[in-house]
């Protein structure tokens, strides 16, 4: 089970303090460091000191850790144009040396869309179907050769598909709850599946459904990693794990109920249950990014037990 850091800087962070957890979790052996794409704060925080630019802070990152692999849960569909994000994703894995990862979804957060005049389009599904065929169409696109997509929502025509990524390809991950259209768009796109806050049957239902569906574009279902996103409350003792529970407002039986949380070995014991359906990646979220001895603990406690 690879073990990667998610975290959600729209609920109140800076530069600085998303670069002290992405080389704390490169120092500790975390497959990855990944943020969310958003600009408006959830919930009862203020969000202070204001959002981030998911791209802008991974371009940062990208020249400021050397190991570690980069990537967003989920890029929001609705903020860049294809094209533009094609040349954003390809110019940061090229900081990185290959080390970028590119979540893509539709964008589902109206309030943040109207708080920064963003259009929120009534049909976004059908934009992110044409947005995943333009990325990968401009990379893999032979260099020397041009790229035309003439497509409901977006036309391109004689683009230079350039810069192409250092990586070839570019991990595409692909995610969702949808019963249909999702599963249809990650067998035919994805590098990884992740399915976010969801019980171990409700992902094992929704990793058969995108097995079916790989399958059904002429792919092996084992050409995809298969993921999930859980929060993360871990303690030594019953005291820690409270005190880290109320740090991020949260009830320690429903973090039980519905995350990771309790001591290193419940938590491994939550984690392989994951494992057992299909699950060979979680995504940690990370909500008190002050807290960085929680990243040690659960790289020296949990992390250990499931290599």
């Amino acid at each position: 089970m690879d073990l990667r850091i998610f975290t959600e800087p729209q609920q109140g962070a800076t530069y600085e303090t998303l670069l002290r957890v992405a080389r704390t979790a490169e120092e500790l052996n975390y497959g990855a460091f990944f943020r969310s794409d958003h600009y408006l704060h959830m919930g009862s925080t203020d969000g202070l000191p204001g959002p981030t630019d998911a791209w802008i802070t991974l371009a940062g990152l990208a020249r400021e850790t050397r190991t570690i692999r980069l990537g967003t849960l989920m890029t929001a569909g609705t903020f860049r144009l294809p094209g533009v994000l094609a040349i954003q994703v390809a110019q940061v894995d090229q900081m990185s040396g290959g080390r970028v990862e590119l979540g893509l979804g539709s964008g589902w957060y109206a309030q943040e869309h109207e708080a920064y005049g963003i259009p929120f389009p009534r049909e976004k599904f059908g934009r992110l179907e044409e947005q995943l065929a333009i990325v990968t169409g401009l990379w893999s696109t032979p260099v020397g050769d041009t790229f035309d997509f003439d497509g409901e929502f977006y036309t391109l025509k004689n683009s230079p598909a350039l810069p192409k990524p250092a990586q070839r390809p570019v991990p595409l991950l692909i995610g969702g709850h949808g019963a249909k259209r999702t599963p249809a768009l990650a067998g035919r796109y994805a590098t990884e599946f992740n399915i976010p806050f969801a019980s171990v049957d409700t992902s094992e239902q929704q990793f058969k459904r995108v097995q079916a569906a790989a399958e059904a574009h002429g792919r092996k279902p084992g050409d995809l990693v298969y993921s999930t996103a859980l929060v993360a409350c871990v303690g030594g003792s019953d005291a820690e794990v409270k005190r880290r529970a109320d740090a991020i407002g949260r009830d320690v039986d429903e973090l039980k109920a519905n995350g990771l949380a309790g001591s290193p070995d419940e938590v491994v014991e939550r984690l392989s249950q994951y494992r057992a359906v299909g699950a060979s990646r979680t995504y940690l979220q990370m909500l008190d990014l002050s807290d960085l001895d929680h990243l040690e603990l659960i790289a020296t406690k949990v992390m250990p037990q499931l290599a």
